[in-house]
């Protein structure tokens, strides 16, 4: 293998790694590392994943992109191990390609999209809008092309993926509209991150669409109102609720992942039950559970911090109280007939992506599988 991918964070980086890879000149050996800059142990375990590649494959030159690179550019141009650094306004570009859309496949069946980069957003714990800039829509003919090449490519399923898709210039809804009714080809589209408070009423009216597959990830950050007026975001509580109960009544079988942060700072252990209480009242199965981390240059890295001890017990409470919701999620699929799309390895997703594995199952069948048991986080299935 000449050229090598690593992804951190996001699936945008996944999307924009893959692109990257396919413009390098035939016969160079490349490792591109597309970093992450969310929390500070993305950052650290960006680092650990250049040395691991390196050690890997020492014959291969090294390019760092991404968020953690663009934050500390110099920092990551200091390791030994890294030939060059690309700034993210121009990775796309990084070896002489000129496409502005980036996909991506994911074993072949499965592949990213981007729509979207950047953020006009200010969340007081984020540095990402610094590292990525003020968002842009990416062009239809461009996400149109990008789609239609994954599926000449073998992929089965397109995944929309951005910074902050759901500030899609003419709404997200007309979007995937327009998108479905220019690719005929496209029978399973689903979306990354979602900012409740931005859903827009196309896309609350095309949900109904059984080519949009049915589970939804809500950046939600907290259950308490003080909580997410402090961390910026704009919405409250009850309308993170509020968007769930409707995205449930135009499709019942959805299902909800979300991202929480424990311990922000001068939360409560008032604050934190409320944002507990979320899981239930959003009826979340795929919690993305992050202890709040300080990064640098933002508001809330100057705001009164909690001990990191207090920090962590909440993040285990919050990562064991939805592991509870999500098992029994789990255990009431067996007995159940699940539309499966395979990945590898006999393993692939439900629409509404719980794991499956099916013995002797190729990579990109699509059919039903009656689900006879669970082995830990994963169903078993048979085709019927």
């Amino acid at each position: 293998m000449s050229v090598e991918t690593v992804s951190l964070g996001c699936r945008l980086n996944f999307a924009e790694a893959e692109t990257i890879a396919r413009s390098v000149p035939t016969g160079e050996k490349w490792i591109v590392v597309n970093s992450c800059a969310v929390t500070n142990e993305a950052v650290r375990h960006t680092r650990q994943a250049i040395r691991r590649a390196h050690r890997r494959r020492p014959d291969a030159r090294i390019l760092v992109t991404g968020c953690a690179a663009e934050l500390d550019k110099a920092g990551f141009e200091r390791m030994p191990e890294v030939a060059r650094v690309a700034a993210n306004r121009n990775k796309l570009q990084a070896f002489g390609g000129r496409t502005s859309v980036a996909a991506g496949s994911h074993s072949r069946v499965r592949s990213f999209v981007a729509v979207q980069n950047g953020c006009d957003h200010r969340c007081t714990f984020c540095s990402i809008w610094q590292a990525r800039g003020p968002s842009m829509s990416l062009p239809f003919e461009g996400i149109r092309d990008a789609a239609a090449q994954e599926i000449d490519r073998g992929a089965k399923e397109i995944v929309l993926t951005g910074v902050d898709i759901t500030d899609y210039d003419g709404g997200l809804g007309e979007l995937c509209q327009r998108l479905l009714a220019a690719e005929p080809r496209l029978k399973r589209l689903r979306l990354s991150s979602l900012d409740s408070i931005e859903i827009d009423e196309a896309f609350f009216e095309l949900l109904s669409d059984p080519r949009i597959m049915p589970h939804f990830h809500l950046s939600l950050q907290a259950g308490d109102d003080m909580i997410l007026k402090r961390m910026k975001r704009r919405h409250s509580r009850a309308q993170a609720v509020a968007a769930v109960e409707r995205i449930k009544r135009a499709r019942p079988e959805a299902t909800i992942g979300a991202d929480l942060i424990a311990g922000f700072p001068t939360e409560t252990e008032e604050m934190a039950l409320n944002s507990l209480k979320l899981l239930d009242d959003c009826g979340i199965v795929a919690a993305h559970i992050f202890p709040f981390s300080p990064r640098p240059n933002t508001p809330a890295a100057r705001m009164p911090q909690l001990a990191r001890d207090v920090v962590k017990a909440r993040a285990t409470r919050l990562r064991e109280a939805a592991e509870v919701r999500r098992n029994a999620w789990l255990d009431g699929l067996v007995g159940s007939p699940q539309t499966v799309l395979m990945e590898s390895g006999g393993k692939g997703h439900t629409d509404a992506f719980a794991p499956v594995a099916v013995a002797g199952a190729r990579r990109g069948d699509i059919g039903t599988a009656r689900i006879s048991a669970r082995d830990g986080d994963r169903l078993v299935g048979i085709f019927e």
